[in-house]
């Protein structure tokens, strides 16, 4: 059976590891996925949050998380609402 979906949120745990995202991931050579503040480069519809420096230091922890994924909403509803 197939299903259409807009999202997909994964939890990977305490590191990141993206190995399975494959070429969709825009993975560098140590693994960690090519973005600007959470937005994959290749990618626009593909977003990570609680990455270390993402947008700060406390990108990857509870205290600096809420306000990157805050962002990350923003920016994949206004992708998903363009035509």
């Amino acid at each position: 059976m197939a299903e259409e979906v807009d999202t997909i949120v994964l939890a990977t745990g305490y590191r990141p590891d993206l190995g399975y995202l494959g070429p969709l991931g825009d993975l560098d050579s140590q693994g960690r996925p090519r973005h600007r503040d959470g937005i994959a480069h290749a990618h626009p519809g593909l977003a990570y949050v609680g990455l270390e420096w993402q947008r700060s230091l406390s990108s990857a922890s509870l205290r600096g998380v809420g306000r990157d994924a805050q962002r990350i909403a923003r920016h994949l509803a206004a992708h998903l609402a363009r035509p």
